[in-house]
């Protein structure tokens, strides 16, 4: 048979419409099993499979279509079928055809265009658009005095002012994370400031303190035409400044036309303390806390914060929001860095909050303390829920009820309903640098790469530099289109830039070193990732032979592979040299997200 003889036997037998066929039909499949198996939990081993046997099954159909014919009788061998029999079922193949390439084209179109959508909404900031008439987010408030020492002074009575707004369930009121940002000494755009924060409302204000004197100046503007809506100028002995701060609190939400239930005006008229010298370590222990937040060198931060803290419940015992913090401080040293991860320091925590619940058993935000306690203390998921819930009660505004019901959420397995909590706050605190990570790690356990890197946008908008985020964005592109390049270009940009952060993203070059199937690269990445514990199976660490042990199997060598196993029973001083600090256990296997974007 010739090969022109053997194609329009090809076409006479309808194997082109079969093979036809049999592609759409398994495109159909693929992209329903894409789609719909991750809503119903099912593992993505079971995805795989779906593509495996479809590839698998068309040489299967291509030569069942060449042997057989389908008839109203049934299957018969090709040879023993009229004609006619052939030309009808023939026509019914090509309905068939022509049905399911419809359905498969609009699947598909749905899933781009889903994509598309889904990644336009992760770029913006949440309620762009629909801004709420009663939202508010107060500005940091310049300091006027001569002593530049008075800063933190100012910066409490922002804070304050804040936290007083944001008991009233009426309004929306912006978290002070995401405020701070905007600092007094640069020009300021209002109506950006508003647009990017999601709020109708911006207040600004100057303090200017001076021996027993205390003069506040507060503005509240329209952000869409930056309009004074509101000033007033506060000129009092000092004692009064907790005064201020409700005055300033309750005018507001008479202006915004906000409802004022009894128990939070009694909420907002409480003062925190009646010692000024400890009201202003209070302050500085917050300030310094928050910028830890957005600095990779943040454990001294946090460990002045806690000494600040703790000199200010010497001097006032009776302090109850300095406990509250102090108890949070230790928790951050013990769960959330582990770099402090002792029973000691445990207990200190512990501590803090019972000196809390002593000083006031039923205020929401003892519970929100208890509740981060037996979150971060003691993963007891169902009290800290059942604190959380108490807690929302009389803080309506504050964020971290849903942040930390997210992650709660998200450790049960919930990873949708741990995702929506976790956007809820992003909704309060819309420039949090670490949200938006956690958020795009929730986007990852989804597979929702796109939404994931759109997020880490978001991100690097805040945080610029941070070289964590720049190589968890690389990793995520890996894993979504297997395509190393945007990883190396990171890694040669950190090489190339700023070489002693390189242990950083060490593992992702190592990953893709191995993707690569570059011993070369690999080599150097396994350097610089020295003998720190960057990967995990589940919550096992893993050590450095991880990496020596694959790229002993990627080089084929059974010299490589003793050497490997060599200084596996080596101890660690006998090892490679080692490049960097330390890094946290990334979760999850090779090939999880990120240094410094660990799932909390």
């Amino acid at each position: 048979m010739n090969a022109r003889s053997f194609f329009t036997e090809l076409k006479r037998s309808r194997v082109y419409s079969v093979a036809v066929a049999y592609v759409v039909v398994a495109w159909l499949l693929i992209q329903v099993a894409t789609q719909v198996f991750p809503f119903f939990n099912i593992p993505n081993w079971i995805v795989r499979l779906v593509v495996l046997l479809a590839i698998i099954g068309f040489p299967i159909a291509v030569v069942c279509a060449w042997a057989f014919e389908i008839t109203p009788e049934g299957i018969k061998l090709e040879e023993d079928v009229d004609r006619r029999i052939k030309r009808k079922t023939g026509r019914k193949l090509t309905a068939l055809i022509v049905i399911v390439a419809a359905m498969a084209a609009g699947v598909t179109v749905f899933r781009f265009q889903h994509l598309q959508q889904a990644s336009e909404a992760a770029k913006q900031p949440p309620r762009a658009v629909a801004i709420e008439s009663k939202s508010i987010a107060v500005l940091p408030f310049e300091n006027l005095s001569e002593e530049k020492a008075n800063a933190y002074f100012a910066d409490g009575m922002q804070d304050e002012i804040l936290v007083n707004l944001a008991k009233i369930a009426d309004l929306k009121v912006i978290s002070r994370t995401s405020v701070m940002q905007y600092k007094t000494d640069a020009q300021r755009n209002l109506r950006e400031i508003g647009r990017q924060l999601g709020v109708a409302y911006l207040l600004e204000g100057h303090v200017q303190r001076a021996a027993n004197r205390v003069r506040v100046n507060a503005q509240l503007i329209y952000s869409r035409s930056e309009a004074n809506v509101w000033a007033q100028t506060y000129d009092r002995d000092l004692a009064d400044v907790f005064a201020i701060q409700s005055e300033i609190a309750k005018a507001i939400a008479e202006q915004l036309q906000a409802k004022l239930s009894p128990n939070e005006k009694k909420a907002i008229e409480l003062q925190p303390t009646t010692d000024l010298t400890a009201f202003d370590l209070y302050s500085r222990a917050k300030s310094l806390f928050l910028k830890a937040t957005f600095s990779s060198t943040n454990e001294p931060d946090v460990r002045k914060a806690i000494e600040l803290l703790d000199e200010a419940v010497k001097r006032d015992p009776s302090f109850f929001d300095a406990y509250c913090q102090l108890a949070y401080a230790h928790e951050y040293l013990y769960a959330i860095t582990g770099s402090d991860h002792t029973p000691a320091r445990l207990a200190l925590a512990e501590a803090a909050v019972q000196a809390a619940t002593r000083l006031r058993p039923d205020a929401a935000e003892t519970h929100l303390a208890r509740a981060q306690y037996l979150y971060y203390g003691l993963r007891d998921y169902a009290g800290a829920l059942a604190e959380l819930e108490i807690a929302r009660r009389g803080l309506p505004n504050d964020p971290r009820l849903v942040e930390v019901t997210g992650y709660i959420l998200r450790r049960r397995g919930q990873q949708e309903e741990g995702l929506q909590n976790l956007q809820r706050a992003a909704e309060l605190d819309p420039r949090n640098f670490d949200t938006l990570q956690q958020i795009a790690l929730s986007y990852q356990f989804l597979g929702r790469y796109a939404d994931a890197i759109a997020v880490l946008d978001r991100a690097l908008a805040i945080v610029p530099d941070s070289v964590e985020t720049q190589d968890v964005r690389g990793l995520f592109y890996f894993f979504w289109k297997a395509d190393t390049r945007p990883a190396l270009q990171t890694i040669d940009a950190i090489l190339a830039q700023r070489p002693s952060d390189v242990a950083i993203g060490a593992d992702t070059w190592f990953l893709c070193a191995l993707a690569e199937r570059d011993p070369a690269a690999a080599e150097r990445a396994l350097v610089a990732v020295g003998d720190n514990n960057c990967w995990s199976e589940g919550v096992l660490p893993l050590s450095r032979s991880l990496g020596e042990g694959l790229l002993a199997r990627l080089l084929t060598s059974a010299a490589r592979a003793h050497v490997a196993r060599g200084a596996r029973r080596a101890p660690p001083a006998q090892r490679g040299p080692r490049v960097g600090g330390r890094k946290p256990v990334k979760p999850g296997s090779l090939g999880q997200a990120g240094e410094g974007m660990h799932a909390r």
